[in-house]
C-alpha cells in the first residue's frame, strides 16, 4: 500500500510552523525597516526571532537532536521548510536557509569528531555561519568541477592552498569556507574539500557581487587565497575525496531549495487569490473569468505535481538511495515552477503586482536564480536523460516492498 499521510508528529510540527510564521514573521515584510541592504531581514530582527524560533522547538530541522537540531527526516523536512519560507524572511529564522542549512549537514554527514565539535556546534549553537567555496570564474570550475583551478599542496601536516571562486554565497559575514581545491591530476581523485577559516592569513574578500535579485544574508562575493595555509585535520574526508564531500551536500541541498520554493509558491498563489476574489473587472470579480479560473488552476495543480517529486525525493533520502535522478527532476521542475507561479500572481494583480506593495516583485528577482543555482536545469536535464537512456521503461518502476 503506497500512504500518503503525514506522520501526526510531523503534522504538528508543520502547523506550528505556519502559526509562527504567520505570527511572527509576515507581518515584518511590510515594514521598510525590516529590511537589510541585501534586501533580507535585518539583522537586529533576524536575531530576534532566532531566538523566538529556538525557544519554540522550531530550530535546525535539519540537525540531529544530539546536536541541537530537530533531526527531522527529509519528508520532515520537506514539509516544515516549506511553511518556513511562505514568507521571503522565513528559512533563515530557523536556521534552515541556504548556505548554512547545506554546510550543517554536510559537515554531520562525513566531519570528524573534531570538525564537528569546532564547527557544527556553533552553527547550531552560537550562530557561526559558513559557506561552500565552488565556483569559479572561466576558464576555472562551475556545474563541472572538474575544470576547478584553485590548488591545494601538501607541505608536511599543513596545506596551501591559493586560488580564485566568486558567486560565494553568503561569504560577506560567512566565518569558515568550505573550499573544494585541486590536489592532483588523477582522474575521479583529483579534488579535495578543506574547512579554511575567515581569520586564516591570505584570505582575501575581493567584493560582493551585484546581483539581479535579493539575496542570501552575506551577499554573494567573489574571494581570493593567497596561499592560505591549514593543517590536514581540516580536510573532509581525505585527500581526493573532494567530489563525495561536494555530492553528499549537493544532492540534499538542491532538495531543500525546492522545499522552500513550494512555500514561497504557495504564497504568491495565496496573494493572487486574495486580490481576485476581491478586484471586479467588466462587471464581476477576476475569479469569475474563465481565463483566470484555468491560470490559477494550471499554477495549482503544478503546485502539487512539484510536491509529490519533493517528497518522493525525500523519501528516497531517507530510505538511504543516492536519489541523484529524483532529486534533479524535482530541481528542474520545482525551479521553472516558481517562476510560473509568481509570474502568474503578477499578472493577476496587475500593476499591483508589479509594485513593492506586494511581495510578488521581490520573488520574481529572487526566482530567476533557481534554474541555475546547485547546477543548471540543463545540467540536470542531462542527468535524468541519462538514466532513462540506461533504464528505459524501468525508469518509472516503483519500488516492490520487500525487494532489496
Amino acid at each position: 500500500m503506497i500512504d500518503f499521510r503525514l506522520p501526526a508528529e510531523i503534522e504538528e510540527v508543520r502547523r506550528r510552523t505556519r502559526d509562527f510564521v504567520a505570527e511572527h514573521i509576515l507581518p515584518l515584510e511590510s515594514e521598510p525597516d525590516a529590511y537589510d541592504e541585501h534586501e533580507n531581514l535585518a539583522r537586529p530582527h533576524l536575531e530576534r526571532l532566532r531566538g523566538m524560533a529556538r525557544e519554540a522547538g522550531l530550530w535546525c530541522p535539519q540537525v540531529s537532536r544530539g546536536y541541537g537540531g530537530m533531526g527531522l527526516s527529509m519528508v520532515g523536512q520537506a514539509v516544515m521548510y516549506a511553511e518556513a519560507n511562505y514568507s521571503i524572511f522565513g528559512p533563515c529564522c530557523f536556521n534552515c536557509a541556504a548556505p548554512d542549512d547545506g554546510n550543517m549537514r554536510v559537515l554531520e554527514a562525513i566531519g570528524t569528531e573534531a570538525q564537528k565539535e569546532r564547527w557544527l556546534r556553533p552553527m547550531v549553537r552560537d550562530g557561526l555561519r559558513g559557506a561552500i567555496a565552488m565556483t569559479e570564474p572561466h576558464p576555472g570550475g562551475g556545474s563541472d568541477p572538474t575544470m576547478i583551478r584553485t590548488t591545494a599542496t601538501r607541505r608536511g601536516n599543513e596545506w596551501v592552498i591559493s586560488g580564485h571562486k566568486w558567486f560565494i554565497t553568503g561569504a560577506g559575514w560567512a566565518d569558515f569556507f568550505i573550499t573544494i581545491a585541486r590536489t592532483s591530476d588523477e582522474p575521479r581523485r583529483e579534488l579535495t574539500t578543506f574547512i579554511v577559516p575567515r581569520e586564516a592569513e591570505g584570505f582575501e574578500l575581493v567584493r560582493k557581487v551585484p546581483i539581479m535579485g535579493p539575496e542570501e544574508h552575506g551577499g554573494h562575493c567573489e574571494i581570493k587565497f593567497h596561499d592560505v595555509v591549514v593543517p590536514e585535520e581540516n580536510i573532509l574526508l581525505e585527500p581526493g575525496r573532494g567530489m563525495r564531500v561536494a555530492q553528499t551536500r549537493l544532492v540534499p541541498a538542491r532538495l531543500t531549495h525546492c522545499m522552500r520554493w513550494l512555500g514561497l509558491c504557495e504564497r504568491a498563489m495565496d496573494i493572487a487569490r486574495d486580490y481576485i476574489t476581491r478586484r471586479e473587472a467588466f462587471g464581476s470579480l477576476l475569479a469569475d473569468h474563465e481565463a483566470v479560473q484555468l491560470m490559477m488552476g494550471d499554477v495549482a495543480k503544478d503546485i502539487h505535481i512539484g510536491k509529490l517529486l519533493v517528497l518522493h525525493a525525500a523519501w528516497c533520502l531517507d530510505e538511504g538511495k543516492r536519489a541523484t535522478t529524483e532529486v534533479s527532476m524535482a530541481k528542474v521542475f520545482v525551479a521553472n515552477l516558481l517562476h510560473k507561479a509568481v509570474d502568474t500572481a503578477i499578472q493577476l494583480n496587475g500593476a499591483r503586482g508589479y509594485s513593492k506593495d506586494t511581495p510578488l516583485e521581490w520573488i520574481y528577482r529572487y526566482a530567476r536564480q533557481a534554474r541555475i543555482l546547485d547546477g543548471a536545469d540543463e545540467v540536470h536535464k542531462m542527468i535524468f536523460a541519462r538514466t532513462y537512456a540506461r533504464l528505459g521503461r524501468d525508469f518509472w518502476r516503483l519500488d516492490v516492498e520487500g525487494e532489496a
